[in-house]
């Protein structure tokens, strides 16, 4: 109580304070503060503790009350200026960043540019950004699943000191690195060969003519492409266990994304052969085992995605989308909001004709999301004329709307990839 009441005695006596920034000390009026009382500087006149006038400044001399500020004291002097003008100006040869971050210290906002700085400032803030940006992209593109193949210095350091610290690193290295030596490559197109062929029998056995059935009439698996099955599922699951066990840190290959889709491409087949053997049973409890084996064996489509482990190219778009989740988000949105009003849109003039399919709201939508991404399966059209002008204008939207922020992701996409590229190009220079 009696700081306080010392502070408003001096205040009422001297209606000046004494400010140090940097050692450049400068003694400034009440009135001029006032101006601007949301500033940093104007918001001390308000502080009635030591507590408080301490979160707004480095220092506080009770007795010279004076404040100081470890900040830089040549901007200080355009800190001056605006006090006394109510504008604030460029500082030449100051980083744009720096300067922004100098305005927000002491509580300026950007309004107070003057005219002859406003657009310099944020042409520079813009061009700040973007590199930024840029920067940011580098450094994602060299830490997300583009390069989640590469063999780092600091994972091979994670496995010095373990049991058979030796042999494990050259067998993780040539398992996760194809370019290491001739028999890594060899590896990766053995791989590469098993994908494939898995892919190419989950494909053949859905075609009707290669179904068997036995004596009773039920139909059985083809004992060939069961056989490829089995192959192809015993080659990932010893690929998948091998990698585990050589692996430096068993958290960090755990939580790789590429590894998660190999672990899910063979859960499905022993899921599914337990399954098997619980249906033989015939109890009434599992009368919808049956169902469950299918929807398993179509989770077998997941071994698509193990294609990724050896193409850069689709690596590098789950690269991008995940870098581009603002821009797609943009994209989902903007869809959502033209396929709402769209599909409103063209029922209320279609659901009187009888010729019309769009006699509801949910075959609207499902006409507004074929229109709108340009897609026209064209089992569903209006036949008015006021639906075919909302049709027009559908089109044209979806167009627009498309447009715009794919440019931006294939952008991304393109870089990522040419980085890439140089970066593989760098080592057959040296």
């Amino acid at each position: 109580m009696a700081y306080r009441q010392t502070l408003h005695k001096h205040n009422s006596d001297d209606c000046f304070i004494n400010v140090n920034v940097g050692g450049f000390k400068r003694r400034m009026e009440h009135h001029v503060l006032k101006r601007f009382p949301q500033t940093r500087l104007g918001r001390l006149l308000c502080c009635s503790s030591k507590e408080a006038i301490l979160e707004l400044c480095d220092d506080f001399s009770p007795s010279e009350m004076e404040y100081y500020f470890d900040r830089n004291p040549l901007f200080f002097c355009y800190i001056l200026n605006f006090y006394l003008t109510g504008k604030i100006h460029l500082v030449d040869g100051l980083c744009i960043v720096s300067f922004s971050q100098e305005i927000e210290y002491w509580g300026i906002k950007e309004r107070h540019l003057d005219s002859c700085c406003s657009t310099k400032f944020y042409e520079l803030k813009e061009l700040a950004d973007n590199s930024q940006d840029n920067r940011s992209d580098e450094l994602y593109s060299s830490d997300s699943s583009v390069v989640e193949l590469s063999v780092s210095e600091d994972q091979l350091e994670m496995s010095e000191g373990s049991w058979c610290a030796d042999f494990r690193k050259n067998v993780w290295i040539r398992l996760e690195n194809p370019g290491h030596s001739p028999s890594a490559k060899a590896i990766a197109v053995v791989s590469l060969s098993v994908v494939i062929v898995s892919i190419a029998a989950m494909c053949i056995h859905s075609m009707p003519d290669f179904h068997q059935v036995d004596h009773n009439d039920q139909e059985i698996e083809n004992p060939v492409l069961a056989l490829l099955e089995n192959l192809c599922v015993l080659f990932f699951s010893v690929e998948f266990l091998v990698r585990l066990a050589v692996a430096p840190s068993t958290k960090r290959f755990l939580s790789s994304a590429l590894n998660i889709i190999d672990f899910i491409s063979v859960m499905p087949f022993y899921v599914t052969f337990a399954c098997d053997l619980a249906d033989k049973g015939e109890s009434p409890e599992l009368e919808n085992v049956g169902k469950v084996v299918q929807i398993l064996r179509l989770m077998r489509v997941f071994r698509i995605l193990k294609l990724a482990r050896h193409s850069v190219g689709l690596r590098f778009l789950g690269a991008t989308l995940r870098h581009s989740s603002r821009d797609v988000g943009l994209l989902v949105l903007f869809l959502s909001v033209g396929i709402s009003m769209f599909s409103a849109l063209v029922y209320c003039v279609e659901n009187e004709s009888p010729e019309s399919e769009l006699q509801t709201i949910p075959v609207g939508w499902w006409w507004a999301t074929i229109s709108m991404t340009t897609v026209g399966y064209g089992d569903t059209f209006p036949v008015t004329p006021a639906g075919k002008m909302i049709a027009t204008l559908c089109i044209i939207c979806g167009l627009l709307i498309v447009a715009l922020p794919i440019t931006n992701i294939f952008n991304r996409f393109a870089k990522f990839y040419n980085r890439h590229k140089h970066i593989d190009s760098l080592p057959s220079h040296n």
